[in-house]
This record gives structure tokens, sequence and C-alpha cells, in this order.
């Protein structure tokens, strides 16, 4: 057995973003190590239902084609015998895999000529053995390692371990009496443990205190033991570092249960959460080409758009300005767009090839930006027909100190017509912030106010099984924290209002950022985050100041100073800014241009959410990297937007409900 050393390796040469080394990997370590002396020969790859989503969340099909595959299949369906072609497996280490795999591959008549066998974590020795021992197979194996990739990117600085149902399987009623409590655990900890073997990371471990002896309190510490034990198997690994290189730091969603429920303003959170997003997919009408009724059109939100990576983290009403701006701009200076706007004038025949040549172009970069202003369009409808203006100001006024009860009620007297989920949301965050008005029939009251139903209303008192036992709230910071003691309104956190903001109602953050900047300074609280890792102190001073790519990049953070916010105080934070045209499409493009900004960095710093990861928190992992100088990244068991986080809560007590269907990864292979 022989693990696949990543030539990707973060410790020296040009800087990778985390999920351009995991494509790296596949592309090349895997597909690319397979190519022999007849490197034109096409070959097979053969994935089980994991691997293909880990696979398509990485390389696209054109990709996997110029590596020379002709042909992807899926290891449990039906396949066509083509014994003068190789096979690559690419599949998880169980026991119903490799009995697949050895039915393909034994006897006089095997499927394919040789197979090349990638494993997606580490494989038992036992199943090792149970390959030998058939000593038809053996001749045909071309290689056998393991790539240790069982994660699922999702962003360039964040990933999944694809676990939708965590919430409910660890934190509902009685969950740690289901045999699926440590299954789900373990498994967790196999994935995240992979991050690290594929990176070539050992981390310090750090993770949220148990406060209590409750089940759902300990599962942040069972987790880090967990990944601990699976990551200090890697040590034999050839290559892996034997003292720590980098920060992982394991949460729930206790640490923050207003972010998965508050409304986010920027143009990608409001996306998934007003618009009928499936994914990264929507669909618009857009007016039919040969004049018949308006026609349907997909449009996928993804890295490969420039103008999406440059405003996605960006405040809605900027990105809707900038969408403007850049429309204007650019047809201003399209030679193609000048020559069709010239009513009545006759065209040469040399102005005429001049827009024939342009066209292709000038229809693609149009379409692009069109795409965006239509849906930026469609967001602020949105806002404005359903006053939600007013009530994310009341959202963030709550969170920041600045609204109490009686502003809470007269919202809820005066705009009986929001939509019950708003309402429930806004409750929700009421809630957090001040747990004692929902005691006794305090909560039955607003609940009658907000004409919600007692099912929706089990969402609030469901939060209280992620926040732990009520001793411990205050000290965890999930529910009321009192920053202001001048204050006769109690605050959630503290405005950390700076100027980088932008925009009125862009105020709020997860708490992720006050977490991970503490971290970077060393002022994390060391009895509410314990270390996994038996370290010298020496070691653990480095990691706080130093790094192994000996970069003299500044890891302290900026001291802020408050100012009084206002709808429109000053311009995008330049961390949101990436370096493009005024038109949104650069020469290079804009994910080249961030590398060619971040070539020295320090240690890489790991977050990750147990029970769902917010857009919010996203924003916050690519801010940090700018500010802090070192790489992001955040893992967690799903990505949710508010709906999908609210219909989790609901189910936390309700055991007769299955569980809500996952947001099925569609891999584009077959």
């Amino acid at each position: 057995m022989s693990f696949s050393d990543s030539e990707t390796s973060s410790h020296g040469g040009e800087y990778k973003f985390f999920r351009q080394i995991s494509r790296d990997r596949l592309l090349h370590e895997m597909l690319g190590s397979t190519k022999t002396g007849d490197s034109k020969a096409w070959k097979i790859l053969i994935m089980d239902r994991v691997t293909v989503k880990v696979m398509s969340q990485s390389c696209k099909m054109a990709d996997i084609t110029d590596q020379g595959i002709s042909l992807v299949e899926e290891l449990f369906k039906r396949r066509e015998p083509m014994p003068g072609m190789d096979a690559i497996y690419f599949i998880q280490p169980s026991k119903e895999n490799i009995v697949m795999f050895l039915s393909d591959m034994s006897g006089r008549e095997p499927l394919y000529r040789k197979a090349f066998i990638f494993f997606s974590s580490t494989i038992p020795k036992e199943l090792v053995n149970h390959i030998k021992s058939d000593s038809s197979v053996l001749p045909r194996i071309g290689a056998l390692r393991e790539m240790n990739m069982e994660y699922f990117p999702i962003d360039n600085q964040g990933f999944l371990t694809d676990h939708e149902q965590a919430l409910e399987t660890l934190y509902a009623e009685d969950a740690e009496n289901s045999r699926h409590f440590n299954i789900c655990l373990n498994l967790m900890a196999t994935r995240i443990a992979t991050v690290f073997a594929s990176l070539k990371e050992l981390p310090f471990v750090r993770y949220r205190a148990a406060k209590s002896t409750a089940p759902r309190d300990l599962v942040p510490s069972k987790l880090a033991a967990a990944i601990w034990d699976c990551i200090t198997k890697y040590k034999a690994i050839p290559n892996f570092p034997q003292t720590e290189t980098c920060e992982l730091l394991i949460v729930d969603r206790s640490v923050d249960q207003i972010a998965p429920i508050i409304h986010e303003w920027t143009y990608d959170a409001m996306c998934h959460d007003l618009l009928d997003m499936e994914g990264n997919k929507h669909v618009i009408e857009v007016p039919s080409k040969t004049g018949g009724p308006p026609e349907k059109k997909e449009i996928v939100l993804e890295d490969h758009d420039p103008v999406w990576l440059e405003l996605r983290h960006t405040h809605i009403a900027d990105a809707s300005e900038r969408l403007h701006e850049k429309m204007t701009n650019f047809t201003s200076k399209n030679k193609a767009a000048q020559m069709r706007s010239r009513d009545g004038s006759e065209l040469s025949t040399r102005d005429l090839q001049k827009i024939v040549q342009a066209l292709p172009q000038y229809g693609e970069q149009v379409d692009k930006l069109s795409t965006h202003v239509e849906l930026a369009g469609k967001i602020n409808r949105i806002i404005r027909d359903t006053g939600l203006r007013d009530l994310g100001q009341l959202e963030q006024d709550l969170v920041f100190g600045d609204a109490g009860a009686k502003d809470v009620i007269n919202f809820l007297r005066t705009n009986q017509d929001t939509n019950p989920e708003n309402k429930l949301r806004l409750l929700m965050i009421y809630a957090t912030v001040y747990p004692e008005k929902f005691e006794g029939d305090k909560g039955v009251k607003l609940m009658q106010l907000a004409r919600l139903s007692p099912v929706d209303m089990k969402v609030i008192s469901n939060m209280q099984l992620i926040a732990g036992s009520p001793e411990n709230k205050a000290k965890s910071g999930s529910f009321s924290l009192k920053f202001d003691a001048g204050k006769t309104k109690q605050a959630n956190r503290k405005d950390r209002s700076g100027d980088e903001e932008t925009w009125q109602l862009f105020r709020f953050y997860p708490m992720i950022e006050e977490l991970l900047e503490k971290l970077v300074k060393g002022d994390l609280s060391k009895s509410d985050y314990l270390c996994m890792n038996q370290s010298s102190h020496k070691e653990e001073s480095e990691a706080k100041t130093g790094s192994v790519r000996k970069s003299s990049a500044p890891t302290t953070v900026p001291e802020r100073k408050a100012t009084p916010h206002s709808m429109r105080s000053r311009r995008t934070a330049t961390w949101a800014r990436p370096q493009s045209s005024d038109d949104g499409y650069s020469s290079d493009s804009v994910l080249k241009s961030t590398s060619m900004d971040f070539k020295k960095l320090g240690q890489r710093i790991f977050v990750f959410i147990i029970g769902g990861a917010t857009r919010s928190e996203l924003r916050v992992c690519h801010k940090l990297t700018s500010s802090l100088r070192r790489e992001v990244v955040l893992g967690s068991t799903s990505f949710d937007d508010p709906p999908q986080y609210i219909t989790k809560l609901k189910l936390l007590s309700e055991k007769d409900i299955t569980a809500a269907p996952a947001q099925p990864f569609k891999p584009q292979y077959w």
C-alpha cells in the first residue's frame, strides 16, 4: 500500500488555495499518474456515489476528459465489458466496494484489461488482504493507493462532509441513544481528517469545551478526539509533517444561533435567501428571440463567472450600483455596441467586419452582465415589496442592543401581513437575545401576536437543545450576553463597525470572525477552547506568530474605530474588491489575480462548524484571509440557507417526522 504523495504541498512553491490543491491532486496525482507509455490510450473512470461527489465539486467533465478519460461509470450500475481498456477506480474503502471490484477483475474474463485503484480514505488491512488473496486479480492491478480525499469542496476556501442530518442526528432529543450518533461522528471525523492528509497539514486541534456532561454538549470534544485519532495515524505517511503546521478550531451552532437565521444583505446571501434557488441554479424568464412567449433560462452562479466572484460578498445595493456602472462602461467602450446604436447611419464593409468579429465576445459579456442585472433587480423588487429593509433594521438593532421588547411588539402589531417565516426568524433572534421573554406563557402570547402556529414556535424551544443546559447559556455565548452595562437593552454581540463597513444593515458579523481573530492574537480562552495536542509551549507560541512558510506577513488584527453607521457612508472594503476591469472581464481571471496577491501567507486556519454553516460565515473566511494574511478554510456538515436551517430545527423534537431530504449534489458525469 502506498500513499499518493502530494506535489502541491502547501509548504513551498507557488501558493495554491484549498480547492485548487484538491483539483490538482485528483487530476494529476490520481488520473495523470495512470498514464503509461501509450499516453494516448483512453481509460474508464469508475466511482461510487460518494467519490463522484468529491470529483464533481472540484473538476468539470472537460478536465477529466483532458486526462484521457473517455467514459465515467458508477460502480454499482451494470457496465459493459471492455477488456481492451484500462479502468481507474476511485472508491471508498468499504467491503461492498471491494467485493464489487474483485467481481469486475477476477476470473478468466475480467471487465477491463488493468485496474488502477484509488481509495478516498484509509483502507483497513483486512480489506487489503482480501484483495491480495485473489491471485487472478493481483497481476491486473496497476496501482493501489490511498488518496485520502473524502471531503466535498464547495468553494475556493470551503468544504462539506455531506452530513445534512447532523443537527438532528447529534442534537435531537435522546439523540445519543441512537446508533447513528457515533456512526455520524466517526464518519465526520474520517472525512475531516482526509482534508489534512490531502494537504499534508498537521493541525493544532482546538474545540469548544463542554460546560456540562450532557451528551449534546460533548459533541465538539468527541469529534475533536476522533479527528485527532485519525490524524495521528497519518504521521506514518511519507512527507507528512511531524510538528503542527496549521490551526483547526471545532465549534457547533451553539456559538452563534443568529447567523443561520438573520437576513444577510450580501448579493450571494440574498440570491439564496429570496430567490427560488436549486443549489447554485436559478431559472428566470427572458424575452423570446423570435418574438414569441417568454423563454426560461437557467442561471448558474459559480466561480468561473468573474462578475459573480467580484460581487457575491458585496452588499446588494452596492452590487446593483456597480452592475449598472459595469453595463454603462461596457457599452460605452465596446465598438460593436457603439456601432449598433447608430440609427440611420450607413455602415461600411470594414465596420460590418468589425461588428461580426466583436459580436461573439460582445454577446457573451452582455449576457453575463444582463443576467446579474436581472437577478439584482429581482432581489431589490422583493426587498421593496416585502418591506424587508425595516425588518432587517430591527433584526440588527436587536443583535447590537439598539432595540428591545417594545420595538418587536410594535413591529408585529403594525406588520401583520409580514411573511410568517420572516416573523419566525425575528422571534428566533429575539429569543436568543431575550430568552426570559419566552418563559411561562410569554412565548404563547408572542406566538398569538405574530399569528404563528405551535409547530413554528416549537422551533424556538428547540434552539435550547443546541444551546445546552440553561445554566450554561450565558457562559457559552449562545444566548443573551450584556456587552454594554450602560445600555438598558441587551446585546448579543459588540458593534464592530469600522472603516471597512459600507452600507446600513451591513453591521452584522458571525461570531466566528471574533473567535478567529482571538485565535490569531492568542486571546482565545484556554478554558472555553481546549487543545488536543500535547505540544510544548514553544510550539504553541510558534503557531500563533510564526509560519512554516516563513512568511513575513503580519498576523496581528488591526484595531477597529467605531463610527456611526449610515445608509451609505463608505465604499466597499478592499478585501471584497478583486482586481478586475470596470466591465468585470479582466485579462486574467479573478482567482488568478487573487492568487497573485497571496503568494506568501502564514499558516492556514481551518474552522469546522457542526450543524451547518452559513453564507455570512463563508464571507468572513474570505475577509479574514485578506486581513490576517492567512488562508481561512471553512468546513461544515452542510451549507444551510435560513429556510433549510429552520426546517432542521423543527425536526429536533419531531420523532415521527422523517428527516428533511438533503439537497443532493448533482454530478454532471452521468
